[in-house]
């Protein structure tokens, strides 16, 4: 190797022993299918943590109670097939989803189970495409109603219909206290058959219960006025993760649990209630180190300028990945089992680390963005509190042409 081989540092990428993928079918990509897909940026997700999680939630059940996974925006980034397939193998009772092409990727993914969908629908080509398809819509008020039973008189079907009330949240859903008269309407109506009744709570994440105990209070009643006048609804259902690692008297016939799932806590004041991992990881490789002086400038904008000599590395991921901009010097990342910060603006496709604490860092060595390396972890719930949001975002925001790889 040359004198300048040797001061910059050229060897081999390293190897890496790869994980067998579980699935060659999903939405989660494999090695073997799709070679290269480590050698820059990725997500892992891991089924160990996800049948772990799924396991800890069930077990908080004091009554018959089933579970239905939330897996919109793609199971929330972490690859809506993968996600489905084994929370029905983990005993889930069905699915949530936001939007009809949601529910339609999951048959086409062979998904059988019921698949529940969370978002207003109001034209006859979205009835008919739900009908088609075999989803169960929400409906929310009686103009919802009537354009689904008038396209499904056409069509000579009937659907399972999921009725919404308004409890306090003030999104979708009919005012509770209009509550029999709509579920009246809706059983007039032909082609259309309740399976459930339901609402959704705004505060179950807050340690004050005050709101959360006033929405299902309203829930309540309205059930009640329902039984009164001889309706039963076949289901009834309230709880998100929060309420669910919450309050056992909130879990009804269906709980319906989403970032739970995933390994993350709706709030500080849960984390002691079950035992959860997270299932995703972020990493990406070091594609150059370079030292450079003191008084250098990196990055757009010269946001951070060195007070030293020092060794740069670059990592093979940015913005358009999925990682915020916003977090430009701000955050750590872990390499070899020790946190070293990110330094300068994150660009599109790369982002820069202050890596002169680590010896004889190499090209190609891993970086962990989201996860744990021995000791060290970082979570998403940590780049939401650098940024003033909630980790939900976090998650959902790595875009797809990020490579989600199943392990465990």
């Amino acid at each position: 190797m040359g004198e300048l081989q040797q001061r910059i540092g050229i060897t081999p990428l390293q190897s890496e022993s790869v994980t067998q993928i579980l699935r060659d079918d999903t939405d989660c990509l494999t090695d073997s299918f799709y070679p290269g897909l480590r050698q820059r940026a990725w997500a892992e997700i891991d089924q160990v943590a996800l049948h772990h999680n799924l396991r800890q939630i069930q077990q908080l059940w004091r009554h018959p109670t089933q579970l239905m996974a939330v897996v919109k925006a793609d199971a929330y980034g972490h690859g809506a097939l993968t996600v489905a397939r084994t929370a029905i193998e983990a005993g889930a009772g069905g699915l949530c989803v936001a939007t009809v092409s949601e529910g339609i990727q999951l048959r086409q993914g062979g998904i059988k189970a019921t698949i529940l969908l969370l978002g207003a629908t109001n034209t006859p080509e979205q009835v008919k495409a739900i009908a088609h398809w075999q989803l169960e819509p929400t409906l929310c008020n009686p103009q919802q109603a009537l354009v689904f039973s008038e396209t499904l008189s056409g069509l000579n079907q009937s659907l399972p219909v999921h009725l919404k009330l308004d409890t306090g949240m003030s999104r979708l859903g009919m005012p509770w206290q209009d509550a029999i008269e709509f579920v009246r309407l809706v059983q007039q109506l032909p082609n259309l058959e309740i399976a459930s009744v339901y609402s959704h709570l705004a505060t179950a994440d807050s340690p004050d219960p005050t709101v959360m105990r006033q929405q299902h209070q309203r829930f309540k009643n309205a059930i009640a006025q329902l039984q009164a006048g001889g309706i039963t609804p076949p289901r009834l259902h309230l709880a998100n993760s929060a309420a669910t690692l919450t309050d056992s008297a909130l879990h009804y016939d269906w709980v319906r649990v989403g970032l739970a799932v995933y390994g993350l806590y709706p709030a500080e004041h849960l984390q002691k209630v079950i035992h959860l991992k997270p299932v995703m990881q972020v990493k990406a490789r070091i594609t150059q180190i370079k030292t450079i002086p003191p008084g250098t400038g990196i990055s757009y904008g010269h946001q951070f300028i060195s007070n030293r000599q020092m060794r740069l590395a670059v990592v093979g991921i940015g913005y358009a990945d999925g990682v915020p901009r916003n977090l430009s010097n701000r955050i750590n990342v872990i390499i070899r089992g020790q946190q070293v910060p990110q330094i300068g603006a994150i660009t599109m496709d790369q982002l820069m680390l202050d890596v002169s604490d680590i010896p004889n860092i190499q090209v190609g060595e891993i970086v962990t963005l989201i996860g744990q390396d021995g000791e060290e972890q970082i979570s998403a719930d940590d780049w939401a509190m650098a940024l003033g949001t909630i980790s939900w975002e976090i998650i959902c925001g790595f875009k797809h042409r990020l490579p989600r790889v199943v392990v465990g």
